[in-house]
């Protein structure tokens, strides 16, 4: 990912344009892009606690509430 002399990428701006391609190209070809739709518990089937009680979104407002987000 680095060279030996990181100045040196800096020296064109075509070689950065193409370092950072290169980044961003193999962030997304490991990482990817994600899901489209974001999952909530309406939607998902038999998502319990470690007790074995289904969860609830007021549980989860609950638990984001105590975590701070």
């Amino acid at each position: 990912m680095f060279p030996r002399n990181p100045a040196r990428i800096f020296r064109s701006r075509w070689s950065a344009l193409l370092w950072a391609a290169g980044i961003l190209f193999f962030a997304v070809t490991t990482i990817g892009f994600g899901d489209k739709e974001t999952a909530t518990v309406e939607n998902a089937t038999g998502i319990t606690d470690a007790t074995g009680a289904a969860v609830s979104n007021a549980d989860l407002a609950v638990i984001a509430n105590l975590i701070g987000g």
